[in-house]
């Protein structure tokens, strides 16, 4: 029921990565949307900023969850429990990490890697299920890092942050309360990523 469209979209105006961490896991376990993982754990995401989206039917669907107090936002569809972006907490920070589980190029008859571009670094491979793949970084190259750091400095400059489909604009208030899990929540799907990985190594 809920449905939006990005704008602005290509290599040179985002970042792609596939994300192994454990919270990313947990994500998708939180939701009962492990089909989002490819075979090692890890999440595809584009990281763009809030300005170039825009939710077009069912903004009232929009939900909000955070493993914890200091955790992303991790923004989904309540009609369904599809994994949308993450950001983080403030409003003046322009970024979000669309998922790919959202990301529909069919319209153009051009391919992923076409719009996007190829993935720029795979990385926090030391969660990845069945240990590092070969092609991932432990935790994520200085390279990668310095990239996505002068993108948002040069976003924040323009004043990407708004408008926002996940902030108010008067207040910088999410427009949803954001669940907040407990640690015995987090725990527990912790475990599940921990299960999840071990019968899929075994």
């Amino acid at each position: 029921a809920l449905r939006g469209v990005a704008t602005g979209l290509s290599p040179r105006t985002g970042n792609r990565a596939v994300c192994y961490c454990d919270d990313c896991q947990a994500y998708a376990h939180f939701l009962g949307r492990t089909d989002v993982l490819d075979a090692h754990g890890g999440t595809d995401i584009f990281q763009i900023t809030p300005s170039q989206v825009r939710i077009t039917d069912g903004a009232d669907r929009l939900r909000c969850m955070r493993l914890s107090e200091n955790g992303l936002m991790r923004w989904y569809a309540g009609c369904c429990d599809t994994p949308l972006g993450n950001t983080l907490a403030s409003a003046r920070v322009p970024f979000v990490g669309v998922v790919h589980a959202v990301m529909d190029h069919a319209g153009d008859g051009r391919s992923r890697d076409e719009v996007l571009g190829r993935p720029r670094g795979y990385i926090y491979g030391r969660f990845a299920v069945g240990g590092l793949p070969r092609h991932a970084h432990p935790t994520a190259p200085i390279g990668m890092i310095l990239r996505a750091l002068g993108t948002l400095v040069s976003a924040a400059v323009r004043g990407k942050h708004r408008p926002s489909p996940f902030f108010d604009g008067s207040s910088g208030k999410p427009v949803t309360t954001p669940r907040v899990l407990s640690a015995d929540e987090r725990e527990s799907l912790r475990q599940r990523v921990r299960t999840h990985a071990g019968s899929a190594s075994g």
